[in-house]
């Protein structure tokens, strides 16, 4: 048995879902588990939500944590993440706000700079048709350059593997709220929200929040190669370089792109739970159903 299925390799393909320590923590975890499936709990605490102000670095290249944004965003102690292990570069999480139960995806700016690659693609997919199979309403935080591109990206099929989110995305019924914390670029940022930005029922951005048709830097590299190469000063050309970054990032500030009515709003990311539950009272309430949704949820 420790040869053939282990969790130290079946944690990390994405068979298990969560890892505990004993038979005990297994029973208190699968509570928790199901709960999320059986409606609102009327007692519940929230974070202080003015800490969610300092949650994004200022300066743009930092690094931060997408978990302890969403411990703030959540009501005290009801994250319940699902397979930490697989597909790294994505966070599949149920929450609660205000008791009532949601379904998170997140980018996780730690692996790949958030970039969407095979198994998170998959990942995020799935849990899609878990949520919208049982009626639980999605909130989606986006922070990614995009899909991962180049030969060693295509070598896994990553065509196929982060298709399955817009496929999935077009097809949900439940409502999808979607906020940009930093980075929405290209159509791994369309596939965080549903296929399109006003594919959600609505999408907000942070103050923090970018948007273009990819990564401001590699866009300049690519986009404008052979004026760079005709400056022969490197500090010269390096200026040039800085100077396109900062006026290509003036143009995609979330309040640039709110401007022209692209994204819903940029919003005081206190108010971040408010905008979520007020987005959840404003569904109108569906009848109750009498037969599946989906004829199955995928497997693995």
């Amino acid at each position: 048995p420790a040869e053939v299925g282990p969790v130290s390799f079946q944690s990390p393909n994405g068979v298990v879902d969560i890892l505990v320590e004993d038979e005990a923590e297994a029973t208190s975890v699968a509570q928790k588990y199901l709960s999320y499936f059986q409606g609102a709990v009327k007692d519940w605490s929230a974070p202080d939500q003015r800490l969610l102000r300092r949650a994004i670095p200022e300066n743009r290249l930092r690094v931060y944590d997408i978990r302890n944004v969403i411990d703030l965003l959540a009501d005290e102690g009801s994250v319940l993440e699902l397979r930490r292990d697989f597909g790294v570069g994505m966070i599949t999480a149920f929450i609660r706000i205000e008791g009532k139960p949601f379904g998170l995806i997140a980018n996780n700016p730690k692996h790949l700079g958030g970039a969407i690659d095979a198994p998170a693609g998959d990942k995020a997919a799935r849990f899609m048709q878990l949520c919208d199979a049982f009626d639980i309403p999605i909130v989606s935080l986006c922070d990614t350059p995009g899909f991962m591109v180049g030969p060693e990206a295509e070598k896994t099929a990553i065509v196929r593997h982060v298709a399955r989110m817009f496929v999935t995305g077009a097809s949900l019924t439940v409502p999808l709220f979607g906020i940009v914390l930093r980075k929405g670029y290209g159509l791994g940022a369309q596939s965080m929200i549903g296929g399109g930005f006003h594919a959600s029922f609505f999408t907000v951005a942070w103050p923090t929040g970018e948007f273009g048709g990819m990564g401001l830097e590699g866009y300049v590299r690519l986009g404008f190669r052979k004026e760079m190469e005709a400056i022969e000063d490197p500090v010269e050309r390096e200026n040039y370089y800085k100077a396109k970054v900062a006026e290509l990032y003036a143009n995609g500030k979330a309040v640039s792109i709110a401007s022209v009515l692209e994204i819903d709003e940029v919003i005081d990311p206190a108010d971040t739970r408010h905008w979520i539950m007020a987005g959840l009272r404003s569904v109108p309430k569906a009848e109750p159903r009498t037969t599946r949704k989906r004829p199955c949820i995928d497997a693995w």
